[in-house]
C-alpha cells in the first residue's frame, strides 16, 4: 500500500520539577539547600530513511510523544533526562503545519530535523541561594516540552516526471529503461502509485525517472487517481509526456496532449511551465501516420521537442533517454521547498498568546497552564519565594499586559484561586 499524506500529533517531553531540599545530616547544622535540578524532556526528531518510500507507518499511529524529565532529588542529584523519540521519515517528506499548511522543512535538503524540543528541567533550590538568601524555600519547575499538529506530504525526488493518459505504456517505459519492475497490462489504472526507476546515461551517470499513475481529465478535481499523485510531479526537473499514436483504442492523440498539459496548469502553474519532451508511443501500432504528424506540429508549436518510440518492441528509447539526460545537464538540481515557518519564533508566538487575561467583577483573572505549574512551588509564608513569583510574572510579560487593560495599584488579580493585590 502506497500512502502519501499523513496526519501526526508530536509532543515533547516536559522538563523535571527543580526540586526544593535541605541538607540533613548527623552533626552538621544548617546544611543548607541541596535541591538538584530536573532533567530535560526528550525531543521529538525527524531523520531521513533512504530504505522508505512511503508514509505507511504512520496510517496506523498517529500520536508521537517523548519521555518527560524527571524530577530533581536532595543531596544536588539531578533528574534523569527523558529520551528522545525518533521518528523515520522517507527523503523527500515535506512537514507541514496542520493549521495553516505553510512549510515547515522540507526532509530532501538534510538528515535531521528537531520538531520539537523538550522542556528544559527546572533549577532546583540550591541554584537559588544567595549570601543574602541562604535557604530558599522554592525551586523552578520544568518547562512544558512543545507540541503541534503537523502534515507529512511525501513529494518523491525524481529528475524526469512521466506523465500521460492510463494505458499510454508509461510503465512499459520505465521498465525497459530502468531495473524497475511496475505491473504492465493491457487494461487502465494497471499502475496505482507512484514508481522510480534509475537510468544509467551514456557516460555513466544516472537519473531517476518516477511514473506517475491515473491521469485523467479532471485529475486537478480529484477525478481517477491523478489528485492523489500530481504532487509527486512538483520536484521533477523535466516531463516526458507519453501520448499514445497508435490509434487501437480509437483516441485522439492531440486531444488527450491537450487534456493531461491543462491538468497540470490548473492543479500548479509552475508544472505548466516545466520543460516537456513529447513521445508518440506505440508506433509498432500505428495505423495512420496523421494522428502523429498532428501532435509533432502541436508539440512544437508549443516549443516542445517530439520523440516517436515503440517502448514494447524498444524502438528509439535510445535516442531519447539521450535527449533527456542532455537537457537535464543543462538544468539546475531537483526543487528543494523553503521553510514557511519560523520554528523557534512560531513556538515563542504560542507561548505568548498562551496566556489570557480578564477582567470579571473588578477582579483580573490570568490563566496559563505553564504558571499553574509555576504556583505550585511558591511558599506564599515565605517573601523570598513570593518575590520569585513576581519576577516570574514580570518577565513573562503578565504585568505589562495588566498595566495595559489599565489595572491599578491596590486592585486584585487572580491567579488559579490565588488572589493578590497588584503593587507596581
Amino acid at each position: 500500500m502506497f500512502i502519501d499524506v499523513a496526519k501526526i500529533y508530536v509532543k515533547a517531553g516536559n522538563g523535571g520539577n527543580g526540586a526544593v531540599s535541605f541538607h540533613r545530616e548527623k552533626y552538621v547544622a544548617n546544611g543548607g539547600p541541596d535541591g538538584g535540578d530536573g532533567g530535560t524532556g526528550g525531543s521529538i526528531v525527524f531523520v531521513v530513511d533512504d530504505n522508505l518510500n512511503t508514509l505507511l507507518d504512520f496510517k496506523y499511529k498517529r500520536k508521537f510523544v517523548a519521555e518527560s524529565g524527571e524530577g530533581g532529588q536532595g543531596k544536588n542529584c539531578f533528574g534523569k533526562n527523558g529520551k528522545d523519540v525518533i521518528i523515520k521519515v522517507p527523503r523527500g517528506t515535506l512537514i507541514r503545519d496542520a493549521s495553516s499548511k505553510a512549510i515547515i522543512y522540507d526532509m530532501s535538503e538534510n538528515d535531521t530535523l528537531v520538531i520539537a524540543k523538550g522542556g528544559k528541567g527546572g533549577f532546583g533550590n540550591a541554584k537559588f541561594a544567595t549570601p543574602t538568601r541562604q535557604a530558599p524555600r522554592f525551586a523552578k519547575s520544568g518547562m512544558p516540552g512543545e507540541e503541534r499538529e503537523i502534515i507529512l506530504e511525501l513529494k518523491l525526488l525524481a529528475d524526469v516526471g512521466l506523465i500521460g493518459f492510463p494505458n499510454v505504456g508509461k510503465s512499459t517505459f520505465l521498465s525497459i529503461v530502468s531495473a524497475a519492475r511496475p505491473k504492465i497490462a493491457n487494461y487502465h489504472f494497471t499502475t496505482l502509485s507512484p514508481q522510480l526507476g534509475v537510468v544509467k546515461a551514456p557516460d555513466g551517470n544516472s537519473f531517476v525517472v518516477a511514473d506517475i499513475p491515473g491521469l485523467i481529465e479532471g485529475a486537478a478535481e480529484g477525478l481517477g487517481l491523478g489528485h492523489e499523485f500530481l504532487r509527486h510531479v512538483e520536484r521533477c526537473r523535466m516531463l516526458v509526456h507519453i501520448v499514445d499514436v497508435s490509434g487501437v483504442e480509437g483516441r485522439d492523440p492531440v486531444e488527450d496532449y491537450e487534456k493531461i498539459n491543462a491538468e497540470l496548469k490548473k492543479f500548479s502553474e509552475s508544472l505548466s511551465t516545466l520543460q516537456q519532451i513529447v513521445v508518440g508511443n506505440k508506433m509498432d501500432l500505428m495505423t495512420d501516420e496523421e494522428n502523429m504528424e498532428r501532435l509533432k506540429q502541436r508539440a512544437e508549436k508549443d516549443g516542445y521537442k517530439f520523440y516517436i518510440i515503440s517502448a514494447a518492441s524498444n524502438q528509439g528509447v535510445k535516442e531519447l533517454v539521450n535527449e533527456v539526460y542532455h537537457m537535464l545537464s543543462q538544468m539546475p538540481p531537483v526543487k528543494h521547498f523553503k521553510p514557511e515557518i519560523d520554528l523557534q519564533k512560531d513556538y515563542e508566538d504560542k507561548a505568548n498568546h498562551d496566556i489570557t487575561i480578564r477582567k470579571e467583577n473588578g477582579v483580573y483573572v490570568v490563566e496559563s497552564e505553564w504558571l499553574l505549574r509555576v504556583l505550585g512551588f511558591v511558599d506564599y509564608t515565605d517573601l523570598e519565594s513570593l518575590t520569585y513569583m513576581n519576577k516570574v510574572l514580570e518577565s513573562s510579560g503578565v504585568n505589562a499586559r495588566l498595566e495595559e487593560m489599565g489595572i491599578k495599584e491596590g486592585d486584585t488579580v487572580s491567579i488559579y484561586n490565588i488572589q493578590f493585590e497588584y503593587v507596581k
